[in-house]
């Protein structure tokens, strides 16, 4: 498994956690919103990687603008269960890398 598609599950794992609606906002609002800081970076790089492997890039954009807009109540909500949604779906699936590198695929 390639390294974007491990951050991909990590990025979604914490998406969802953010998503959880009292836990989530108690979360992020308790820290003076340094988890969406941490959410941003931790996308930019997964973006990084999954160009870099040639994967599906929705999940980490809709999960950078998460992170810009995630500060909204019950938008930002919204917005971590679709960037988990879509990091999750794009984890399950292999990169156009691994595929061309693997004959046996």
């Amino acid at each position: 498994m390639s390294v974007s598609r491990i951050l991909k599950w990590v990025t979604g794992a914490f998406e969802a956690f953010l998503a959880i609606p009292v836990l989530g906002g108690t979360f992020i609002v308790s820290l003076f919103w340094t988890p969406l800081l941490v959410m941003l970076i931790l996308h930019i790089v997964t973006l990084i990687m999954t160009k870099k492997d040639e994967g599906k890039t929705v999940g980490s954009v809709l999960g950078i603008i998460t992170s810009c807009i995630g500060w909204i109540p019950g938008v930002g909500m919204i917005m971590h269960i679709l960037s988990a949604i879509f990091l999750m779906i794009n984890a399950a699936q292999p990169d156009n890398k691994s595929i061309s590198n693997n004959p046996a695929a």
